[in-house]
């Protein structure tokens, strides 16, 4: 069975940073290409990083120069490093395990909450 447990949610001012993680079970961390999205009150889901199984890494532009994605596939461990949040950065993030060559689903950790203040 496929768990997504992410943590490092919390409320920061606009400015400050966190760091999101995100640890997998039940498959092979290392074969599937890896993502964070959020969700903002009353606003769809949305991509904000994703990283291939080969490490290459996209940003959404809201967050180009702020955000960081990495992967490591010893420790089956997604982060997310965000710095200079801005009150907009606030949702909910989720961690997901994306479809590919080997992953035939989409599966979804249960979401970690960040607040941003001015």
């Amino acid at each position: 069975q496929v768990q997504l447990v992410e943590s490092g949610g919390g409320s920061v001012q606009a400015g400050g940073s966190l760091k999101l993680s995100c640890v997998a079970s039940g498959y092979v961390f290392g074969n599937c290409p890896m993502a964070w999205y959020r969700q903002a009150p009353g606003k769809e889901r949305e991509l904000v990083s994703n990283i291939s199984i080969g490490g290459i890494k996209n940003y959404a532009d809201s967050v180009k120069g702020r955000f960081t994605i990495s992967r490591d596939n010893a420790k089956n461990t997604l982060t997310l490093q965000m710095n200079s949040l801005q009150t907009e950065d606030t949702a909910v993030y989720y961690c997901a395990a994306e479809r590919g060559i080997y992953c035939p689903n989409i599966h979804w950790g249960q979401g970690t909450q960040v607040t941003v203040s001015s």
